[in-house]
């Protein structure tokens, strides 16, 4: 049993390893595509949020619709931070993401309270709260008019400026995110996190701080979503309240059960499907419907989103993972299959020798 679980182990890093090594040499399939590369920036950044998300959803069983909310204060403490008070962006994002989790600790503390559908509807409520505060709050953040003239990030003296420069940095970043998240899955924070998914009673009797964990997972993914904030923010260099509003937060969460919240890497798959699908409807809708308007793109993921979970409820990872299940399963079928063949050959062999 141990011999195998390594075995499995072992496959699962070269699998880790192969899905990295393809990811980061992307831009060298489409060297100087400019397009393709802010997609794939895009993808990166919203594969940050919902990495969060699924940590909070897939395995502690929490439901959040105000993570945009998460998301637009990375971006305007980034942006306030670097254009007005002269700060590194380093130390803006860092300080973005410090905000976000002590925002996440006074927001959790009452409303994990809460459970199923009573918790989704506080967590909108937030969201409502956030936006009215980004889009009234003008000293800050430039209200409806928006917020211009945020500077680049830098490393060292290297301002990070051309497309393909950062899709590395958010790379990074969302490979650190997805170790991080693999690592507390595997940990024992990540089994109280299931088993509270599981039962919350049931965890409470085994000795599982619900509240602690609640909190926790809460925190870690209002990071994670103003990290990937605070990276957008130095990217278009200009940010206004729409874009973390409570739409963007049921994309969010589209995005996630599209992916798949039980495999960490769900997020990525969610967040990829998604803008692709958004890129191809932005070309595709306009000869079919001349006048849908962007009203269609709504409808379009509220049915998707509707379809995956009566047909499909453990995303596109679940289907994934099982079919990559099969392929190793086979793949060892055929090795002791051929092992006994061999075996066969020898004996008879042997006995005519």
């Amino acid at each position: 049993m141990q011999h195998g679980q390594r075995m499995a182990d072992g496959r699962k890093r070269w699998l880790w390893f192969a899905g990295a090594a393809v990811w980061l040499g992307l831009p060298w399939l489409v060297f100087g595509n400019n397009y393709v590369l802010s997609t794939l920036i895009l993808i990166g950044l919203y594969a940050l949020v919902s990495t969060g998300m699924t940590l909070l959803m897939g395995y502690a069983g929490q439901i959040s619709l105000g993570q945009a909310a998460f998301y637009g204060i990375g971006a305007y403490a980034s942006a306030y931070l670097t254009a007005h008070s002269g700060w590194s962006p380093w130390l803006a994002l860092a300080a973005g993401a410090a905000l976000a989790a002590l925002v996440a600790l006074v927001v959790g503390i009452p409303v994990f309270r809460l459970r199923e559908h009573y918790l989704a509807l506080a967590t909108l409520g937030f969201g409502v709260i956030m936006f009215t505060f980004f889009k009234e709050w003008k000293g800050i953040t430039g209200g409806l008019n928006g917020f211009f003239g945020i500077p680049p990030i830098h490393i060292a003296e290297v301002s990070l400026q051309s497309d393909l420069q950062f899709y590395y940095l958010v790379s990074l970043f969302v490979l650190a995110g997805l170790w991080f998240a693999h690592n507390i899955v595997r940990s024992r924070v990540g089994r109280a996190l299931r088993a509270i998914h599981g039962s919350e009673v049931a965890a409470s009797s085994l000795g599982v701080n619900i509240t602690k964990y609640k909190l926790q997972i809460f925190m870690l993914s209002a990071v994670y979503a103003s990290v990937a904030g605070s990276l957008y923010a130095h990217y278009v260099t200009f940010i206004n309240p729409d874009l973390f509003g409570i739409v963007p937060s049921i994309y969010f969460l589209i995005m996630v059960v599209i992916g798949g919240s039980s495999h960490v890497w769900g997020g990525l798959v969610g967040a990829a499907v998604y803008v692709c699908l958004g890129e191809w409807l932005k070309a595709v809708v306009p000869f079919l419907i001349p006048h849908a308007g962007g009203e269609f793109e709504i409808v379009f993921f509220g049915l998707l989103l509707v379809v995956m979970l009566i047909y499909m409820p453990n995303g596109l990872s679940g289907v994934l993972s099982k079919g990559m299940k099969r392929l190793l399963e086979t793949g060892r079928r055929q090795k002791r299959e051929a092992a006994v063949d061999s075996r066969q050959a020898g004996s008879i062999g042997g006995g005519q020798g």
